[in-house]
């Protein structure tokens, strides 16, 4: 495991059952300045106990692993600390095993097959609170997440900017900060700062959440028109 001095560092902890696989993977993302292998755990059970240890920021995570499988060590580890990130690291896309490891509390997912730009930007993403998930399954957790809670009401919402109201849309398109800062011609700061205004101004928890607003309350952005400025 990376020596580096933590400071600013993503402190990521990698699990997986097969050691070969988390030492080149810890190798990868410790040729990054600003990422930090904090810890190594063979199963979910060694993970629940390493994330209270450790208080990680991002933790990639396997799902078929002896002992304690990754869905249930995912559940754990988001009741036990909310605010660690969760990235799915595995073999398979199959759509049911994701889409329950998202439902479970995973910020996304990335196969193995990545490259290792792919995988690092991935949790530089998923660090800064950026979903990182694929159009098919985005637009399906959106459609589940949007439907509303039984016994509850429609927010009270405060007056959105226009400009909050555009990346809203864009929002609703699972787009990334970074193509929204594209698509707008602004920074990725501002794109963050947008967003978390959002957040207060809807009194909602996470991007998910405001996409499905933006679907239920038909703030929804034609993909098609927007796909040249992305």
């Amino acid at each position: 495991m990376s020596e580096k001095a933590s400071g600013s560092s993503i402190r990521v902890m990698v699990v997986d059952d097969h050691e070969l696989f988390r030492q080149g993977v810890s190798s990868i993302l410790s040729r990054e300045d600003d990422v930090e292998v904090v810890a190594e755990a063979e199963n979910g059970r060694v993970a629940v106990q390493k994330a209270r240890e450790y208080r990680p920021d991002v933790v990639l995570m396997d799902i078929n692993m002896p002992v304690c499988d990754g869905l249930k060590a995912t559940r754990q580890i988001k009741v036990d600390h909310p605010d660690i990130r969760i990235l799915i690291l595995t073999v398979t896309d199959t759509e049911e095993m994701l889409f329950e490891a998202i439902k479970s509390g995973a910020s996304g997912y990335v196969l193995k097959t990545v490259t290792p730009a792919l995988l690092i930007d991935s949790v530089k993403r998923v660090s800064a609170g950026e979903p990182v998930i694929p159009g098919n399954l985005a637009m399906r957790i959106i459609t589940e997440f949007s439907r509303p809670a039984e016994g509850k009401g429609t927010p009270v919402v405060d007056q959105l900017t226009d400009r909050e109201v555009e990346v809203l849309r864009h929002l609703s398109t699972g787009a990334s900060n970074r193509e929204i800062a594209k698509a707008l011609f602004i920074s990725e700061n501002t794109v963050r700062s947008h967003v978390r205004s959002i957040l207060e101004k809807l009194h909602l928890a996470n991007r998910a959440q405001a996409a499905a607003y933006a679907v239920r309350e038909g703030y929804v952005m034609d993909r098609t028109k927007d796909e040249d400025s992305l």
